[in-house]
């Protein structure tokens, strides 16, 4: 395919991580490196800083802040939920779009993000191509939620994965100081699926974790659980249970909503706002059992724990920004950066790319094999995946003892 020049341009969207901004160094440092590329920008707050020109010139920064994105946590660009609407609906949004493109001459478009940023994406990638208009659209994976198909794993999952191991071993050896009982209820991300929840599982691997575990992909009955904690309470006068912020029963009603109105809002992609359950079940229990509870909800710290991230999640995250322009210049369009694991005994991903119209909007939830007979806890098989992906020390550098996190200078981008 010939070559391709023109400006590539950047963008974050969705919830924050640990390593979204190791992406974007993976991306500025090659895209930077590319002679077919004539401009790198940033968008600021992902698709709207498109559609209100608002966006950075990134030859503008210094290489050593560029390289501190790599344990910067969070999106240093700005971060949004904006859904696109459906082109054939409505294409004002998509023909200022192909106006930035053309005045820019920007001829590559990465976006960074999970579910809704993937379809958004693909959105995009089909009306330049119905539009006639040449620019290259490559998806960079990202979310803790690891919820997106057709990849093993997303950039986020692995160092968000350890933050709530590590936190939920030093809850246990908290909750365990006095010799009175308390069961303590953990409150962990994850809608529609349970990957981040079931992470603690890796506490409990290592001696220290929940006895119970809750997740969305097993509908909840509030009488066994019930039943289930009040079993491990009466042997061991000490419980820990770690559950899915999602977790809803038979009828498909979110557990959280029993003791919350916080579900009844949505956000822009007409999701349930969810928080609240820790606090619900720890009632609940504290009524049944009579005993002392804790509900603990991880909340947003789960999300951009750098200071505990995955060395192995930071690489591959980078790597994933990298390749996606490195298969842009070569040719490549409409496509996801994906890993593939491989099949030999010691830990190794390569690189595939996975179809935007596949992964849009598709969920990849728990294989049901992993989770135990009794649906309150996990097995081997979830521990040998998810093991891998939290190995490494990933730390910002520190200045006075406090992270040194990138500071970028913003330029705006001018025409």
């Amino acid at each position: 395919m010939s070559e391709l020049k023109g400006a590539a341009i950047f963008g974050q969207s969705g919830g924050p991580t640990s390593v979204i901004n190791a992406s974007a160094a993976g991306v500025f440092q090659e895209a930077l490196a590319q002679g077919a590329i004539t401009a790198v920008y940033g968008a600021a707050h992902g698709i709207r800083g498109i559609l209100e020109e608002n966006f950075y010139d990134m030859s503008k920064e210094d290489p050593y802040e560029m390289e501190l994105l790599k344990t910067t946590p969070s999106s240093a660009l700005g971060s949004v939920r904006y859904k696109l609407k459906n082109a054939e609906d409505d294409d004002t949004d998509y023909k200022r779009l192909l106006e930035v493109f053309k005045k820019y001459n920007i001829r590559y478009f990465f976006y960074n993000g999970g579910n809704d940023s993937m379809d958004t994406c693909n959105k995009i990638s089909k009306f330049m191509q119905q539009s006639g208009y040449e620019c290259r659209v490559m998806g960079v994976p990202k979310t803790i939620d690891n919820d997106l198909w057709g990849t093993d794993h997303c950039p986020g999952y692995g160092s968000a994965a350890k933050y709530i191991a590590t936190s939920t071993m030093e809850v246990y050896h908290d909750a365990r100081v006095y010799d009175t009982g308390m069961i303590t209820v953990l409150e962990i991300m994850g809608r529609n699926a349970g990957w981040l929840t079931a992470s603690a599982a890796l506490a409990s691997y290592a001696g220290f974790g929940p006895d119970l575990i809750y997740l969305p992909e097993i509908p909840f009955d509030m009488d066994k659980f019930i039943a289930e904690t009040t079993e491990v309470y009466k042997k061991q006068n000490k419980v820990i249970i770690a559950v899915s912020e999602g977790i809803r029963d038979k009828d498909g009603k979110y557990i959280s909503e029993y003791g919350s109105d916080l579900a009844q809002s949505k956000d822009a992609f007409g999701h349930a706002q969810l928080g609240g359950l820790a606090s619900t079940l720890a009632n609940i229990l504290k009524e049944k059992t009579g005993a002392k509870v804790r509900g603990i909800e991880f909340s947003l710290l789960q999300r951009c724990a750098a200071h505990v991230g995955s060395l192995t999640d930071v690489n591959e995250a980078y790597l994933a920004g990298q390749m996606a322009v490195r298969y842009a210049v070569e040719g490549k369009t409409d496509y996801m950066v994906g890993f593939e694991r491989d099949s030999r005994p010691d830990y190794k991903c390569n690189i595939k790319l996975i179809s935007l119209t596949d992964v849009a909007n598709t969920e990849k939830k728990i294989p049901r094999e992993w989770i135990n007979e009794a649906g309150n806890g996990l097995n081997k098989s979830f521990i040998d995946y998810a093991l891998p992906l939290i190995q490494g020390v990933s730390t910002p550098p520190l200045e006075n003892g406090l992270p040194r996190f990138a500071k970028l200078k913003k330029v705006l981008a001018t025409k």
